[in-house]
């Protein structure tokens, strides 16, 4: 078999399907979650490390992150309705009860505008937020990878305030 002959047959087998993608992330926003919930109220809003923001602001900026991120990819349009403004990572959230709430009802969103995705959309060029150009499968996996750093720094802040953060490996 010829190095051409391998790369065409590798390019036509699909690795996971649009399905397992977001079930992938999904079971990721799960873990995110439990890691906000772990976290004290006050600390929440308040704690920091090494200039990094509070934990609050972090999750503002994943619930955005998804929330108008999946409207774009869905809609074309890169900016939060009035429906989703609360999102954004200004948001007036001061409860972490009301970041849950906000969470979830982004989770529900992912699905929602995942439903609207064609499948050959995903290897599309768009220009995110006016700004990152990149294949729409490549943005959903930067939306992931993103919540996993910050979900990271959840986990220092978490161990820093003497809390045992959830297991890395526990997606259920």
């Amino acid at each position: 078999m010829t190095n051409n002959t391998a790369t065409t047959q590798e390019e036509s087998i699909a690795l996971i399907t649009p399905a397992s993608l977001l079930q992938h992330w999904q079971v990721h926003r799960k873990l995110s979650r439990k890691v906000l919930v772990a976290f004290p109220e006050k600390e929440l809003f308040s704690f920091s490390i090494g200039g990094m923001r509070p934990y609050d602001e972090l999750v503002k900026e994943m619930i955005g992150l998804a929330s108008a991120g999946m409207n774009g990819i869905a809609t074309g349009k890169w900016e939060t309705t009035p429906l989703l403004d609360h999102f954004n990572s200004e948001a007036n959230i001061t409860s972490k009860q009301e970041l849950l709430e906000a969470w979830d009802e982004v989770t529900e969103q992912i699905d929602n505008f995942w439903a609207q995705i064609p499948v050959a959309h995903f290897h599309d060029i768009v220009m995110a937020f006016g700004m990152y150009e990149n294949t729409v499968l490549d943005t959903i996996l930067y939306f992931i990878e993103n919540e996993i750093h910050h979900r990271g720094q959840g986990y220092v802040y978490l161990r820093a305030l003497g809390f045992e953060p959830p297991a890395f490996w526990d997606r259920s």
